[in-house]
């Protein structure tokens, strides 16, 4: 059985504890910065992989997880999935440089409550933080719209319709591909075996109906130059 710890809620403290999960030092250190300078926020913890994010979960009790999606030990989603179901109560903020279009509803539907992407301004992150914490969901305005287009007009889904099928880790590895990075930089980045996103390539030709790697790569770089968000690290 799953033990649940209720938190109390940010209404009921002084300070609004956040804890910042991110591979990537320099942007545990941009995000701490942009927290410290909110008067309300107060950064509980920094960590760089999920294991340690649920001892400080459980040990600081923050009211908001700020998380990225490429974490050490586990994808991001599957991070927020755990979370979610451990921690129903709190608050959940994807900060990603994956692109918004491909992830943003992965994430919520996993239980996260927002995505910004890094390349937003500090003030719109810190706009993302607050619209989170008050129990509001975060998306763009492009994102937003194309949800509820779908939803009210039942219009197919154009960016991304065709990888609804890849699971999460095979759309990670397959954004990678489009940006062109090879199979090594892949496995390093995810802290896996060669082998490993081998494997991974392979299902998603199948899944794709592709039968070469030169496929592969076409295929995925013409994906990603469908999606309008870029993977640039720009936060002022």
């Amino acid at each position: 059985m799953v033990q649940m710890t209720h938190f109390k809620t940010p209404e009921d403290c002084t300070k609004i504890r956040v804890l910042i999960v991110d591979d990537q030092p320099v942007v545990r250190e941009r995000l701490s910065q942009m927290i410290g300078g909110e008067g309300e926020l107060e950064l509980c913890g920094e960590v760089d992989n999920p294991s340690r994010a649920f001892e400080l979960v459980e040990a600081k009790q923050p009211h908001l997880v700020v998380t990225g999606l490429a974490l050490k030990g586990a994808h991001g989603l599957d991070f927020i999935k755990d979370l979610h179901l451990r921690y129903p109560q709190l608050r959940v903020l994807v900060f990603s440089m994956y692109d918004e279009s491909l992830y943003a509803e992965r994430a919520v539907r996993a239980g996260a409550n927002g995505f910004v992407t890094k390349r937003e301004r500090t003030e719109e992150v810190i706009r993302a933080i607050h619209v989170v914490l008050r129990g509001g969901i975060y998306l763009s305005e492009q994102v937003t719209g194309e949800a509820l287009r779908h939803f009210f007009c039942r219009r197919p889904r154009v960016i991304g319709a065709e990888l609804e099928g890849l699971s999460d880790r095979e759309l990670e590895i397959f954004e990678f591909i489009g940006n062109g990075r090879s199979t090594g930089e892949i496995a390093r980045a995810l802290h896996l075996s060669v082998k490993t996103i081998e494997t991974y390539r392979s299902r998603i030709k199948i899944k794709l109906g592709l039968t070469t790697g030169a496929q592969l790569v076409a295929r995925a770089r013409s994906s990603l130059r469908e999606t309008t968000s870029s993977s640039t690290f720009e936060l002022n």
